[in-house]
């Protein structure tokens, strides 16, 4: 079975940086558009950035200029740079293919902006 560990949210004050790893295990990894979803208390999931294999990233307005995704297809990890963190971007992150998001779900990381 697919298998997707987000990690490294945690609590972390206004203007502040933190950087969320995904792990993908057991499918193609380097063939995908990867992308980082998250997901606020009562609003839906949205992507809020994309990598194709060959590092074309692409980003939400919200965080563009903010965010830096990267991945490492050799070891099937993707991450997502996230600087000047606002409150707004308080949410769960996870991470599924960026085109079509079928795969299972990980349980995600939690980040939350608040001083």
């Amino acid at each position: 079975q697919v298998q997707l560990v987000e990690s490294g949210g945690g609590l972390v004050q206004p203007g502040g940086s933190l950087r969320v790893s995904c792990a993908a295990s057991r499918i193609i990894f380097g063939l995908r558009i990867m992308g980082w979803y998250r997901q606020a208390p009562g609003k839906e999931r949205e992507l809020v950035a994309d990598i194709t294999s060959s590092g074309t990233t692409n980003y939400a307005d919200s965080v563009q200029g903010r965010f830096i995704i990267s991945r490492d297809n050799a070891k099937n990890t993707m991450y997502l740079q996230m600087n000047s963190l606002k409150p707004e971007d308080t949410a769960v992150y996870y991470c599924n293919d960026a085109v079509r998001p079928t795969l299972t779900w990980g349980q995600g990381t939690q980040v939350t902006v608040s001083s």
